[in-house]
């Protein structure tokens, strides 16, 4: 996963970890300044419905902060001259 900047990578570090702790899951994390690398392991082949769970807590922990900025559109730009 990456991330515009150290801010938002410890934010979601800080996230993840309340997550993990609440589902009682530890996933190997490895991170650096701008990017999470995240494994969860299964108990055999199925992931199970607690994985499932935690992992789209971690995806919603994520898409807010890597959505793109959208720039102001012409229009907007314009009015504010």
């Amino acid at each position: 996963m990456e991330f515009p900047d150290y801010e938002a990578t410890r934010r979601f570090l800080e996230d993840a970890e309340t997550s993990c702790k609440q589902a009682g899951i530890y996933p190997d994390i490895s991170f650096g300044r701008t990017y999470v690398n995240l494994t969860l392991h299964a108990d055999g082949e199925d992931l199970g419905e607690p994985l499932h769970r935690l992992a789209a807590e971690l995806d919603a922990l994520v898409s807010p902060v890597t959505a793109p900025v959208e720039p102001p559109s012409q229009a907007s730009a314009t009015r504010q001259s």
